[in-house]
């Protein structure tokens, strides 16, 4: 590893430290206790096939290429920085950043569900954000859905030729407005409306969601599009053994 990359790493590790700092209170995706035992068993297993895919895949890639570790520990610390900056947005949830489309961008989706249980996990216990008993909602948003949509957008857009950077930008920047589509449809489901069920208690929680959410999601659009612009200039060898270099090409 070269010095630029050294002090580049050591620069983005020193901001996960300072910014895992951010007070606890209203921090969390959907809170410890909020949803009822039987929501937090079903989206817990309806994760497990993607979380066996995303072994798979990890595994996969670290056996073409060692080098790839460094990359995966830069996607998932990204997403660990980004999703702890939170905004209070509704009772029981909050705005964020989630930071996964990154990784769908460059290991694919079911990759990224491993990297987002994880930071979920060290959230929940370090600075509760989240919960261990809602776990499985907020991986199945934040670390399934979103990224699943990031990487189909991306190699779509790919497909058709469109630019490259405002590809990741747009990636990124719907990625994370899914994953708060499906937030607000897990929250419905468990607390529909008295009048309009599910589908008028969804358009309470879009409707608050929004005026803090898709300010958010341009900003990481615009902070994903300069962390794969950082990584053209400084780890274009990793770039290249994942096939990324060679995509842009």
């Amino acid at each position: 590893m070269t010095r630029k990359k050294k002090l580049a790493w050591v620069s983005l590790m020193t901001f996960v430290f300072l910014t895992a700092a951010v007070p606890a209170a209203f921090g969390m995706h959907i809170m410890e206790g909020y949803l009822s035992p039987v929501y937090c068993v079903a989206w817990g297993v309806i994760c497990i096939p993607f979380l066996a895919l995303g072994i798979r895949s990890i595994k996969k890639s670290l056996e073409e290429d060692r080098r790839n570790i460094t990359l995966l520990a830069m996607a998932g610390a990204f997403i660990f920085v980004i999703s702890s900056l939170k905004i209070p947005s509704v009772t029981g949830s909050c705005s964020h950043m989630t930071g996964t489309g990154l990784g769908a961008i460059l290991f694919g989706p079911t990759a990224v569900s491993i990297l987002g249980i994880i930071v979920l996990l060290f959230q929940a216990l370090l600075l509760a954000h989240g919960g261990i008993t809602t776990l499985g909602a907020n991986t199945f948003s934040m670390a399934i859905a979103g990224p699943l949509l990031s990487y189909l957008i991306y190699r779509i857009c790919k497909k058709g030729n469109v630019n490259r950077t405002f590809s990741v930008f747009l990636a990124a920047f719907l990625g994370d407005i899914f994953t708060y589509c499906v937030t607000s449809l897990q929250l419905a489901i468990a607390y529909p409306s008295a009048e309009g069920g599910i589908g008028a208690s969804a358009v309470k929680f879009l409707g608050v969601f929004a005026p803090t959410q898709l300010p958010l999601a341009i900003i990481e659009g615009i902070l994903t599009v300069i962390i794969v612009i950082a990584l053209e200039t400084y780890a274009k060898p990793e770039l290249k053994a994942i096939g990324f270099m060679k995509e842009a090409a």
